[in-house]
């Protein structure tokens, strides 16, 4: 008898259908890499994307997989389009996305060593390779996780169990935690604070300077009022890159003053970290050594598919003091200290096999690859900088150290709160024509347009055609309203 349940295991039907996806796939590279009018985005309103899906389950149940897998191709954010320049994603290699198949398919849980051998050993040898690009010794040794946030938080989770003064893990809060962090840094390391239960004290924002890098120099001070509130700080964040800007701060800087004053030093890499694979870029992260712990994402900037972020401790033995739990079912000893059963280490029990996303890449093609790609979209970001400024009306927030640029349209005669209407005006109506796809920022209360140059297809054509673009929509926006 020919139940669903036949049918849903069926090996020919996958085969079928999985060839059919293939192809697909396939025809939706060869269409955006070639600009073949695709958009970068088929924009639609909340309300119209659910309508379209909800009126696609009355009228599709039980239609063709294919007919379904070229609605969602059709109607999504194509990343892999090199006028895609908006937030901070890489277009996937297509044999790290097949990888991605592989894991979906096999559902190991990987909590347990028993549920995913191979995957836990190949996420070791990720994590070993990761943590030598950074400079860090035999000792290191970490995770992955599922994406920046979480790493920051299970990374600060460590410091604290590693630099409070009492078992916070066992007894509850005693102290007044705190931490130090520059104001531009992710928005995740002031909910992990949160979090954490450490409240809006617990957060001491750092001054950014001009290039909205943490102003290292003032780090002695704030610790000083910090405990003078009353407050023990146990550890400092530096970004490696900022989300907004793309700056980096210095790391060495912030790596001696936690030595200097036995505070646990954390790096949230999850964008710039990556640049431990690129020679000629490597100089800013100088200081990572000096990191207790270091989170990276792969899928910002190596041609991983999200999400696959890894968190690397200079001392392995510190990954194991985020959590101390029992859990007869999975191991015996709560407190042995196995590399081979990630849940004692992460908060994923069922847990991705993301290590093979990132090992595929590797074991085929070598680290050469992240190098290459990593110099061509890092040259992309100076480019759209020069070439931005050679535009008239273009002005930068501030010269680019990486990838991520902002800049904006400044009329003569426009200023202050008309003036951030006014970028916002523009990146709306490119949002709605879709032919590119730009983000925003505010800037100490500044309006930016901002593109991170992910795409290594992307050339130099693409970003004039870009600016032309936005200079278009400009003199519109201008002209409509009167301004002269």
């Amino acid at each position: 008898m020919n139940t669903l349940i036949d049918q849903a295991y069926g090996p020919e039907a996958f085969r079928r259908n999985g060839h059919e996806l293939i192809d697909l796939l396939a025809e939706h590279l060869t269409a955006v890499q070639a600009r073949e009018g695709a958009p970068a985005i088929p924009f639609a309103s909340p309300e119209e994307e659910y309508a379209f899906w909800q009126k696609d389950y009355q009228e599709n149940k039980g239609g063709s997989p294919s007919e379904l897998f070229q609605a969602v191709l059709d109607r999504s954010v194509r990343v892999q389009n090199p006028r895609y320049m908006g937030h901070q994603i890489s277009p996937a290699a297509p044999l790290a996305a097949l990888a991605s198949l592989v894991d979906g398919l096999l559902n190991n849980g990987m909590g347990v060593y028993e549920m995913g051998a191979a995957g836990t050993a190949i996420e070791r040898l990720v994590v070993k390779m990761v943590a030598g690009k950074m400079g860090f010794g035999e000792a290191a040794d970490g995770v992955m996780t599922s994406g920046g946030t979480l790493a920051n938080l299970t990374a600060l989770l460590a410091a604290r169990s590693v630099k409070a003064p009492a078992s916070v893990w066992r007894q509850g809060h005693q102290d007044k935690l705190a931490l130090l962090v520059s104001e531009e840094a992710h928005y995740c390391v002031d909910r992990a604070v949160r979090i954490m239960g450490w409240g809006e004290g617990g957060i001491i924002k750092v001054p950014a300077d001009d290039q909205y890098r943490m102003r290292v120099d003032l780090l002695e001070a704030s610790w000083q009022q910090a405990r003078a509130e009353g407050k023990t700080v146990i550890a400092v964040v530096g970004s490696a890159c900022s989300t907004s800007t793309g700056s980096f701060d210095d790391l060495a800087a912030a790596g001696q003053f936690c030595e200097q004053h036995g505070l646990w030093f954390h790096v949230d890499g999850a964008h710039g970290g990556a640049l431990c694979f690129s020679e000629q870029h490597r100089s800013l992260l100088a200081g990572i050594e000096r990191a207790d712990s270091v989170a990276m994402d792969f899928h910002k900037m190596l041609l991983t598919p999200a999400v696959a972020t890894a968190l690397i401790f200079r001392n392995g033995q510190d990954s194991f003091r985020t959590f101390s739990q029992k859990a007869q079912y999975l191991w015996e000893r709560e407190t042995d200290e196995e590399w081979h059963n990630l849940a004692k280490r992460t908060f994923e029990c069922t847990k991705l096999m993301m290590g093979l996303k990132a090992y595929t890449l590797l074991r085929t093609y070598g680290p050469e690859l992240w190098e290459q790609y990593l110099e061509k979209v890092m040259n992309l970001g100076r480019q759209f900088a020069v070439l931005a400024l050679e535009t008239e009306g273009f002005e930068l927030a501030v010269e680019p150290q990486c990838n991520i640029v902002c800049f904006r349209y400044h009329p003569d005669g426009v200023e202050g709160e008309a003036l951030n209407a006014f970028n916002e005006a523009i990146r709306q109506a490119l949002l709605e024509e879709g032919r590119f796809y730009i983000v925003k920022t505010n800037l100490r209360g500044a309006t930016y347009l901002r593109v991170t140059l992910s795409n290594p297809l992307a050339t130099e054509a693409d970003i004039r055609e870009l600016l032309s673009s936005i200079t278009a929509k400009a003199l519109a926006i201008h002209g409509f309203s009167g301004a002269e």
